[in-house]
C-alpha cells in the first residue's frame, strides 16, 4: 500500500524530492574548460548546481558541483553557477581533476 502511496505522491510532485538537473546550456570557456550550468530546481527555487570538463573525447575529465546557494530567479542561479566553477577552477587548478 506504502508503495502505491509514493508512485500517486510523485505523479502530483508530492514527495518533495524533485531535485532534477535541467538541461544544460551552451557552455562557458574557462582556463581551457568548459563549463556547464545545471541548476537544481527545488520547492519552486534553484539551486547551484553544474560540471567542469576538461578535454575531449576519450582524454575528457569532468567534475560536478552541487552547493547549498538557492535562487528564486533561473537566470540569476545560472550566474552563479558561472562564478562558483570558475571560482572552483582557480582555487583547485589542476589538483580538481586528480
Amino acid at each position: 500500500m506504502a508503495g502505491i502511496l509514493d508512485s500517486i505522491r510523485n505523479l502530483f510532485g508530492g514527495n518533495g524530492a524533485s531535485r532534477q538537473p535541467q538541461p544544460a546550456n551552451e557552455p562557458d570557456s574557462y582556463k581551457d574548460c568548459l563549463i556547464y550550468a545545471e541548476p537544481m530546481a527545488e520547492g519552486g527555487q534553484w539551486r547551484v548546481a553544474g560540471r567542469i570538463v576538461k578535454g575531449e573525447g576519450e582524454s575528457a575529465r569532468e567534475h560536478k558541483f552541487i552547493r547549498a546557494d538557492i535562487f528564486s530567479s533561473k537566470d540569476e542561479v545560472e550566474a552563479a553557477t558561472l562564478r562558483k566553477a570558475r571560482q572552483i577552477i582557480d582555487e583547485q587548478g589542476p589538483a580538481l581533476f586528480r
